[in-house]
């Protein structure tokens, strides 16, 4: 708090926390054309296998409501429903720009009677009481406000039964690794950035954001004090990213 205001972190900066979102929103229009080519390049193509690994955790089934929340491109919504055969999704995202882009992959064309595309506020979701089988966040949560207004949020609009799945970067339990994975971020990354979607200080933040999330335990508590049981999480990439996975019982 600073003379009564609340403030919160973008990157390693510290703002008022009604800032933070117009912020955020800035950084994912700015790179929204480019944003699927800068995850290959970044992850040498691993998020995909990152995603694939949430896929085959989740199991998705015929006939499920999936409200992929900060999905923008629509990476997850499309695994979702390939996975799933019948069902339905709904992409949300704070920025229009990222649904404009998952709108135009062709995944969108064909599987467009199964899917929503809403921008919104994970904070604030408009949606009624348990209208979802499966909440999703990939890659998203570490930019909201408040997480943990977020998860209430998600446990909101889940059914009875209904799961909770977050893929978000963490932290590796080894210092030394830890230490050689942040010099690769900071001096490589945003320099991508540069190159790639002609925009080093997106990508410097988005390095930086990474860093202020919690670490797997951390978060693990968060999902389970939002009311969700059964929380676990698995590490991939020996913690460079985590899954972590809650139901609404």
């Amino acid at each position: 708090m600073t003379d009564g205001r609340k403030t919160t972190h973008f990157g390693y900066q510290t703002v008022d926390e009604d800032e933070k979102a117009g912020r955020v929103q800035g950084v994912f229009s700015s790179v929204a054309s480019r944003y699927d080519v800068m995850n290959d390049v970044m992850s040498g193509g691993v998020h995909r296998l990152w995603k694939d690994a949430m896929m085959d955790w989740l199991a998705p089934r015929s006939g499920q409501r999936l409200l992929d929340v900060a999905g923008g491109t629509g990476d997850i919504s499309f695994r979702f429903l390939r996975r799933a055969g019948e069902g339905h999704a709904t992409v949300l995202d704070l920025t229009e720009p990222m649904l404009v882009e998952g709108r135009k992959r062709a995944e969108a064309d064909r599987m467009a009677g199964q899917l929503d595309w809403v921008v919104g506020d994970a904070m604030a979701l408009p949606f009624e009481d348990a209208t979802f089988d499966v909440y999703t966040i990939s890659f998203g949560i570490r930019n909201v406000t408040r997480p943990q207004d977020a998860l209430a949020e998600a446990f909101r609009v889940l059914k009875p039964g209904g799961r909770l799945m977050v893929l978000e970067f963490s932290q590796l339990p080894n210092p030394m690794m830890q230490k050689a994975y942040d010099a690769y971020s900071f001096n490589v990354i945003p320099r991508m950035g540069q190159v790639i979607a002609n925009d080093r200080d997106s990508y410097q933040y988005l390095v930086e954001s990474i860093r202020r999330f919690p670490d797997q335990d951390t978060f693990l508590s968060m999902i389970r004090q939002a009311g969700f049981e059964n929380a676990r999480y698995r590490n991939l990439t020996m913690g460079v990213a985590a899954l972590h996975s809650g139901w609404k019982l």
